[in-house]
Order: structure tokens, then C-alpha cells, then sequence
């Protein structure tokens, strides 16, 4: 007989402030233990050396992890001018050191224009995309070099905050899928002495409104005081942009047994939440070929 998981169920999201140091994974199960979760995963991993929003996804809600992965990000970084490292941060091994050039606002601006909008990147090694089913950073840590397909990505806002005579500090909105680290050390071989990225904190994750993040130590004060139920965004606050239906008793039967069912004026859309009558949100659905209302992703209810 299989071990049942210990831990309660638990659904909704928490705007977790990710702290200095730690691993993504790290923070995640400290913050299952705090809540005594049976289930939780995060959305977009941020290294040790990055701050920030690390949305965490408990029970059902792991089901809407793939949009969250998909979303905007926005991030605020310090990129160290005249030294790149192995990994392009601060953690890895210094490659190279070259001089600064003087330069001013200007300078600096008309760099950041060429980095606006749609660019290219090659995705560093130290990553975790797989090369015939292995991380590139392990591939790295054995000073192994795979040669990596240029990517598209888009960054649809690059403003400078400030500015030192080795170091720039930039506020960025970028797609999916954006490394802060190329993008760091790009910038620096474009201002023609390298770089690497000495700060990372991400600010803000599509769709959220991420003006109240939680640290691990609220959390705990939280866990003691058993008001931890109180700070979970649920399950649909990931889904804003998404039309919405809502269902009656009969029609959410059929579709919760994984029916089809005739509605008229379906949204024009590739996704569509659902709804009990009750507001109680029920998962996603889509219009099939044959024009009916079909179920998509479920999620668990009582």
C-alpha cells in the first residue's frame, strides 16, 4: 500500500518574497513546512543570489503554474562593470577583468536603446535548460561547453535608476523566458568593458499585484498566530485576462465528468474559466471544434 503524504490540503497562491541566499526550492519547502502542506510548487526559479517574488502554488493551484511560467516578469539589477565571471553573476569565478571607460547618461542611454523591444539571447550555461536530458549548469560544472540556440525575447521596458563609474542599475519588464544575467553581461560587452550581475530582486510577476510579498520570517509569526489562510491569493487571481462562464448545477455536472456541453456565444478565446453559480471557481475550459464548451483543466472541489 502506497504511503499516504502526510499534510493538510491546501489551495490558493502566496506571494512568497524570496530571500538572499537561498535556492527557490530552498524557500519552497520551508514555506510547505510553515503551512503543513501536502502539496506545493513554485513558478519560476530564481537563483540564490536573486530577491523577490517566487509565487507559490499549493494543491489545485499547481494546475495554473504553466500560465504563471508563461508570464511577464519585471526585475530591478545591478550589473558590475569590467569583470565577467563563469556563471555571470557574482557567485561564479572571475573570467576577466578590463578597464571602464568614462561615460555619462548618454552613453549609457544610447546602449540601452539597442536592448529595447525584440532581441536575441543565447541562454547562459549556467541554466537549467537540458541538453539530451541534462542540466546545462552540471554540463558547466564539469567544464563542459554546449554551443545554445539563440532565443527571442522581448523587453518591453529598460530604464536606468542610477549609475556609478563601474556600475549600472537598471529596472527592467521583460517575456518569459529573459535572462537578466545575459542580459547584464551583454549591456557590459556593448559598453566595451563586460559586466556581471552583483544584484538581482524581481519585483513583479504577471498578473499579480505585487505591492505585498511575504518573507519567511511573517510567515512564521503568521504560522504562530494561525492566520497563514489569510495571505492566499486564489486559484483564479492567475487567470485575470481569461472570459469567464458560469455554469449551472446540471451544466457543471457534465463538464466536471468530462462532457461536452452546448452553450450559446462562446468566447473567442483559447482558454475560459469556469464557475459554479456560487462564484466557487471550478477550472478551464475551451470552445471545441464542434462549437461546445469543453473541459480543459479541472480543478478539485469538495
Amino acid at each position: 500500500m502506497a504511503r499516504r503524504k502526510k499534510g493538510d490540503n491546501i489551495n490558493g497562491i502566496l506571494l512568497l518574497d524570496k530571500p538572499l541566499g537561498r535556492t527557490s526550492n530552498s524557500a519552497l519547502q520551508k514555506v510547505r513546512y510553515l503551512f503543513n502542506a501536502k502539496k506545493a510548487g513554485h513558478t519560476g526559479s530564481l537563483d540564490p543570489l536573486a530577491t523577490g517574488v517566487l509565487p507559490i502554488c499549493f494543491g489545485e493551484a499547481s494546475k495554473v503554474t504553466a500560465y504563471l511560467l508563461d508570464s511577464d516578469k519585471r526585475y530591478t539589477c545591478t550589473a558590475q562593470l569590467g569583470v565577467t565571471t563563469t556563471t555571470g553573476d557574482k557567485e561564479g569565478e572571475e573570467l576577466q577583468t578590463r578597464p571602464v571607460s568614462p561615460f555619462d547618461k548618454t552613453d549609457i542611454e544610447k546602449v540601452l536603446e539597442t536592448f529595447r523591444g525584440d532581441i536575441e539571447q543565447i541562454p547562459p550555461m549556467f541554466s537549467a535548460l537540458k541538453h539530451n536530458g541534462q542540466p546545462l549548469y552540471k554540463l558547466a560544472r564539469q567544464g563542459i561547453e554546449i554551443k545554445r540556440k539563440a532565443r527571442h525575447v522581448t523587453i518591453h521596458t529598460l530604464t536606468l535608476l542610477d549609475f556609478t563609474k563601474d556600475s549600472i542599475t537598471l529596472d527592467i519588464s521583460c517575456s518569459k523566458g529573459t535572462y537578466i544575467r545575459t542580459l547584464a553581461q551583454d549591456i557590459g560587452e556593448a559598453l566595451g568593458c563586460g559586466a556581471h550581475l552583483s544584484m538581482l530582486r524581481r519585483t513583479e510577476v504577471s498578473p499579480f499585484d505585487c505591492s505585498k510579498l511575504y518573507s519567511i520570517e511573517e510567515i512564521e509569526q503568521l504560522s504562530i498566530e494561525k492566520k497563514l489562510g489569510n495571505i492566499l491569493l486564489p486559484i483564479d487571481s492567475a487567470l485575470p485576462k481569461l472570459p469567464k462562464i458560469i455554469l449551472n448545477n446540471e451544466e457543471a455536472g457534465f463538464i466536471q465528468n468530462g462532457v461536452k456541453i452546448k452553450r450559446e456565444h462562446l468566447p473567442h478565446a483559447p482558454l475560459i474559466r469556469l464557475y459554479l453559480e456560487n462564484g466557487e471557481f471550478i477550472g478551464t475550459g475551451y470552445s471545441s471544434s464542434d462549437n461546445k464548451l469543453a473541459p480543459k483543466r479541472l480543478m478539485r472541489t469538495n
